[in-house]
């Protein structure tokens, strides 16, 4: 069977299929891209702290034979993962601070953010939870139940987000549970989903699925994250205008990386492409600093300098809010140089 046939029949199968055969190793991964891994520095050890994992939705939009290719980059792991960076940390944001006996992390007044699940479809290795000890605080069936009594509780909380991990890897059914559940909380308006899996496993956006999101009885908000443009292939746009053409409000936000997205011509072409696909540019986030990720950071003046680009360019309504988390703090920190605006 040649490669492309072997692509055809993957694509055909199920999400739950697809995700079983993701890339979990570098050796496969580097034959599928036409890359010698002598010419590359990935490190095995850096593979052993944080394992690799690619679906081939998202491999697929790499450019082959191209070792700075900038969606590889987003996954390889490498040799700069083993150095020390002062002041990254393995809790970077404060989430273990922000964690409630109830199953949340209630960091913001009005909003609570639920640990769903510690899997993802793929393994970034930029990940500000790449450390995190999921199997303290992800919500079993019983600290889901917690949660949620803890938000009846609070009438001041309006809005949850599902996040982990990545919440759309739990399977439809409990799902469907939870959205039930958290709908039917009065003071509740929004619940936003953040996942990946739009981008990296677009198969995953089911009819079913679709079918959950639209019974919600609170409003459903999904934050997808994209870093460049060339992960906006005809799959995720495809699994994209499914969700938009069901009422489901779609934003994006991205993490300002080193090697990935540091230009003013790649943050706006990947703002132009989203939007012209119903996406809303929302937020570009400085990198969390967390241990292994110093490679990827881009300081703040240097991300000023590039949003001034940027604004000079496009609309504002397609320039994101440039943010950075501050553990302890009462919401995501604008990153301005006054307070009118980046200047």
């Amino acid at each position: 069977m040649s490669e492309q046939q072997s692509e055809t029949e993957h694509f055909n199968s199920s999400w739950q299929q697809q995700l079983a055969e993701a890339f979990n190793n570098i050796e496969d991964l580097c034959h599928y891209l036409h890359l010698p891994q002598d010419i590359l520095p990935v490190s095995a050890a850096a593979g052993r702290r944080f394992p690799l994992r690619v679906p081939l939705s998202f491999a697929a939009s790499m450019e082959k034979g191209n070792p700075h290719d900038p969606l590889l980059r987003q996954v390889l792991p490498v040799n700069d993962e083993l150095l020390a960076h002062p002041g990254f940390s393995a809790d970077p944001v404060g989430d273990l601070q922000a964690a409630t006996e109830f199953g949340v992390l209630h960091k913001y007044q009005s909003r609570v953010l639920f640990i769903n699940t510690g899997s993802c479809a793929i393994n970034c290795r930029y990940c500000f939870r790449r450390n995190f000890p999921y199997a303290d605080l992800q919500l079993s069936k019983q600290k889901e139940d917690a949660a949620i009594r803890y938000i009846e509780q609070n009438p001041g909380i309006s809005e949850a987000i599902l996040s982990g991990g990545d919440p759309l890897v739990l399977n439809d059914a409990r799902l469907s549970r939870l959205i039930q559940q958290l709908g039917r909380i009065k003071h509740l308006k929004r619940i936003r989903i953040h996942s990946r899996l739009p981008v990296v496993l677009p198969a995953r956006i089911t009819e079913a699925l679709i079918d959950t999101l639209r019974q919600s009885p609170a409003q459903i908000i999904l934050v997808i994250h994209c870093n460049h443009a060339n992960e906006i292939n005809e799959r995720v746009i495809s699994a994209c205008a499914a969700l938009k053409n069901n009422g489901i409000t779609l934003f994006n936000q991205s993490v300002l990386l080193r090697g990935v997205n540091d230009t003013a011509e790649q943050l706006c072409e990947l703002s132009e492409r989203l939007f012209s696909h119903g996406i809303i540019p929302y937020y570009l986030h400085l990198l969390d600093q967390a241990i292994g990720t110093g490679h990827f950071e881009v300081c703040e003046q240097e991300a000023l300098t590039l949003m001034r680009q940027v604004q000079a360019i496009l609309p504002g309504y397609l320039v994101p809010k440039l943010v950075k988390e501050v553990a302890g703090m009462a919401s995501k920190q604008y990153v301005l140089n006054d307070a009118s605006g980046y200047r």
